[in-house]
């Protein structure tokens, strides 16, 4: 039997390589707009945040998803990351 690939994907703020299932994705869609890409698949600049809430924090507070996006990251959006973990 063939054993399947897993992708695996950089999180951009620890650095980490870590299997695609354990991140989360945020996406700046062609429009401008930021949203939390829970399909994996939508249209867009990509970034992949870890599934922790230091993390999230952590990009909050130094914007490292503002300089990765290239756009400016709503606080809403980090309230759902937030969220989405609970």
């Amino acid at each position: 039997m063939k054993i399947r690939k897993i992708p695996m994907r950089m999180c951009v703020v620890t650095r980490e390589k870590l299997p695609k299932g354990e991140l989360i994705r945020v996406v700046r869609t062609p429009e401008g707009k930021v949203i939390i890409d829970e399909s994996g698949k939508a249209n867009g600049r990509g970034a992949y945040l870890k599934k922790d809430k230091d993390v999230f924090l952590k990009a909050q507070k130094n914007k490292i998803l503002n300089r990765v996006l290239e756009v400016e990251v709503p606080d809403k959006v980090f309230e759902d990351l937030k969220n989405l973990l609970d």
